[in-house]
């Protein structure tokens, strides 16, 4: 994507992170959401893996790493203030079985080739693994100790697409049509009648994209309102609505389009 091969695409955040690579966030898709944390055997008297760390360098000992994220897991290990006041600048050793890199082998980063849970202790003394939920680490009896970033997925352009009109134009088309589909995951779609007598007092405690729609029903007296509300909001507004209403529907939209939100959208801001 960086190199301009492609337009667009759709890829985790941590791997833009991990490849450093110089491509435009355009959209947080929200789905896809994972954990990138540290782990080591609960068996290790600590809590935290910076304490692992700081024991095993203070000792003089090597600390053992095992990563598929070899750049993030370098990046981490520099930030702990132990590192910086025993190494100073220098980079963790990274070691792939066809290249090694970085000056310091009392941190060395190891490429893990999958099941990376099933390193320690005898491979590595920490890992840094992707979870979701965490059962299979503490399946491998391991303690989930630091989260080192959260990551979901992201509508990606590279930069120069962003400098031609036409592309420009398209991918902003898409943002737009893919955020409809995100929001329309947060709200519901509903309907009610409601007595003229009610109406007011309804309005005031109704949450609204905008401003709700109202229209008279054939018998006097008598109005529909339908309004787009947060998914959340509709077990809180139920008392409300079954004390003033009728007659409740409700939709799940497939998408909610905010048109206005874009309108000047077409990076000529």
């Amino acid at each position: 994507m960086a190199d301009g091969v492609q337009d667009v695409g759709i890829t985790g955040i941590d791997w833009i992170r991990e490849t450093g690579a110089n491509v435009e966030k355009v959209l947080d898709l929200e789905y896809g959401k994972v954990k990138i944390v540290t782990a080591f055997p609960k068996s290790a008297p600590y809590e935290k893996s910076s304490e692992l760390l700081e024991d095993y360098w203070k000792n003089g000992r090597s600390v053992r790493v095992s990563a598929e994220y070899l750049n993030i897991t370098a990046e981490y290990l520099k930030s702990i203030p132990i590192y910086k006041k025993l190494f100073g600048n220098k980079e963790p050793m990274i070691i792939t079985p066809w290249w090694r890199k970085g000056d310091n082998p009392k941190a060395s980063v190891y490429l893990s080739f999958g099941a990376t849970e099933a390193k320690p202790p005898e491979i590595a003394d920490l890992i840094v693994d992707v979870t979701e939920t965490g059962t299979t680490l503490e399946q491998n009896n391991l303690r989930q100790a630091e989260t080192i970033m959260v990551s979901t997925a992201h509508l990606i352009t590279n930069k120069s697409a962003l400098k031609d009109r036409w592309k420009r134009e398209k991918i902003f088309d898409l943002k737009v049509m893919l955020r409809g589909v995100v929001e329309a995951q947060k709200k519901l779609h509903i309907f009610v009648n409601v007595k003229e007598e009610n109406l007011q007092k309804l309005l005031s405690q109704l949450p609204s994209l905008k401003r709700p729609t109202i229209s008279p029903l054939s018998e006097k007296g008598w109005f529909a309102v339908n309004t787009v509300i947060g998914r959340s909001d509709l077990l809180k507004m139920l008392p409300t609505l079954r004390k003033l209403t009728q007659g409740l529907v409700v939709h799940e939209p497939q998408q909610i389009l905010s048109l206005e939100e874009f309108a000047g959208e077409n990076g000529e801001k």
